[in-house]
C-alpha cells in the first residue's frame, strides 16, 4: 500500500470512529498533497508526498515557536497534537550520532578541518541523509565537528 492509498484509507477509518482532530488533520494533509500536484502539474508519488508532509510538519513546528512565545498552550498543543499526527506517516529520522559518524568518515574522506569547508561536507553529507535527517541537525553536526 502506497502512502496515499494509506492516508485516504485511515482518513475513511478516523471518520468512521469520529476521531475529529485525525479527520481534520488527514484532510489537511491531502488538500496540501492536491495542491502541489495542482501547482506543478503532476501526481506525487511517495518521496513527493513526503516532501510534502515533511513541509507541514515544519510549519506545525514553527507554528509552536511562536505560539510558546506568544504564551499561548492551547495553540501549542494542537500543533503539538497535528505534528505527531503527520510524522507517524514518516519514516523514522536518523539519531544524531549515526549523522555523526557519516560526517566524520566525509569529513576524513575530503581532509578538510576548518568552518569553510562546510559547504563541501555539507553537499557530500545531504544525500546520504535526505528525508532521514532533519537539515538543521545535519548542520550542527558537521559545525560542531569543524569547529
Amino acid at each position: 500500500m502506497d502512502l496515499r492509498e494509506r492516508l485516504s484509507a485511515d482518513l475513511a477509518t478516523a471518520m468512521r470512529e469520529g476521531d475529529s482532530q485525525r479527520r481534520d488533520v488527514l484532510r489537511m494533509i491531502m488538500a496540501a498533497i492536491k495542491q502541489v500536484e495542482v501547482d506543478d502539474r503532476k501526481v506525487l508519488d511517495d518521496d513527493g508526498i513526503q516532501d510534502v508532509l515533511r513541509k507541514q510538519v515544519k510549519q506545525r513546528q514553527e507554528s509552536i515557536a511562536d505560539f510558546e512565545r506568544a504564551g499561548r498552550p492551547i495553540e501549542v498543543e494542537r500543533e503539538q497534537a497535528e505534528s505527531a499526527i503527520i510524522e507517524s506517516y514518516l519514516p523514522q529520522m536518523m539519531p544524531r550520532e549515526e549523522i555523526e559518524q557519516i560526517a566524520r568518515q566525509i569529513i576524513a574522506d575530503l581532509g578538510v578541518s576548518d568552518v569553510k569547508s562546510m559547504g563541501q561536507v555539507m553537499g557530500r553529507l545531504m544525500p546520504h541523509v535526505k528525508g532521514k535527517a532533519d537539515g538543521r541537525v545535519v548542520n550542527e553536526v558537521v559545525r560542531g565537528l569543524l569547529q
